[in-house]
């Protein structure tokens, strides 16, 4: 079974930039395979990565719910919607993707959503490592992992605001049917000292500090010149500080 790494946070605190900060990790240090999920709606993460997203787990929904006769003559639909799942899925040389994309609109989703989920069970079983990245709610969460979570990386910017977020992540967790074996707060653009109001807020929460993510140019320049973090240099002080932090994480969840 793959050990799942997932990733939660409000908008606009960097969660899917660190997500792709997570994915370079895994290419540049590692050689087990790794399937990262962009579980948010907005799918930002293969941008992040410089790759072309066409279609996503979605629009195969969508476009199944919309016309659902339309499997071609003779072929099952249990096998024409895992074909069109392996179109979506992006394979690269050092890790694969799989975009979930837009949520459900209206009607009953659940043959098609069973189909969908027992192919990316069976296509999870292929890697040892799964990242997700989450969207705020963790609906999705609950349904690709099947429950199990080895770590939770909960991501809040240098704000109150964005700590508090968390802290409401970290109180519905218990709603959710969620096996949580290790949950940890990285703090995005972060300062060199944190103010004793903010880590008192972290001690109110309960979920202890994985990694700090100093304020780091090259990130900003990166998206304003549309380039891949994959190629961040290896100084670069976001990636430094990432790789410290996954090195610790695969010393906890093995």
């Amino acid at each position: 079974m793959s050990k799942v790494i997932a990733m939660a946070g409000k908008g606009g605190v960097g969660k899917t930039t660190v997500s792709a900060l997570v994915t370079r990790y895994f290419a540049k240090h590692q050689n087990d395979p790794l399937l990262a999920i962009d579980a948010d709606p907005n799918s930002n993460l293969g941008e992040t990565l410089g790759l072309e997203i066409e279609k996503t787990v979605g629009d195969i929904r969508e476009n199944f719910m919309k016309d659902p006769q339309g499997v071609p003559s003779g072929m099952d639909k249990i096998i024409y919607l895992e074909m069109l799942m392996n179109q979506v899925l992006i394979e690269q040389k050092e890790f694969d993707l799989l975009v979930m994309g837009r949520q459900e609109g209206q009607g009953c989703y659940c043959m098609v959503n069973n189909i969908l989920n027992r192919f990316a069970e069976e296509l999870e079983k292929n890697y040892k490592y799964l990242l997700v990245d989450n969207e705020a709610g963790m609906e999705h969460l609950s349904r690709r992992t099947r429950g199990k979570v080895d770590i939770l990386l909960m991501v809040t910017d240098y704000a109150l605001r964005g700590l508090r977020a968390v802290g409401r992540i970290n109180e519905m967790l218990g709603d959710l049917k969620l096996d949580i074996k290790h949950k940890g707060l990285i703090v995005n653009r972060a300062p060199k000292e944190l103010s004793q109001a903010f880590l008192d807020e972290v001690e109110r929460i309960g979920v202890p500090i994985v990694c700090t993510i100093p304020d780091d140019g090259n990130l900003l320049e990166f998206d304003m010149a549309q380039r891949s973090l994959l190629d961040l240099p290896d100084d670069s002080i976001a990636v430094k500080a990432v790789d410290q932090m996954m090195g610790k994480v695969q010393e906890i969840i093995g």
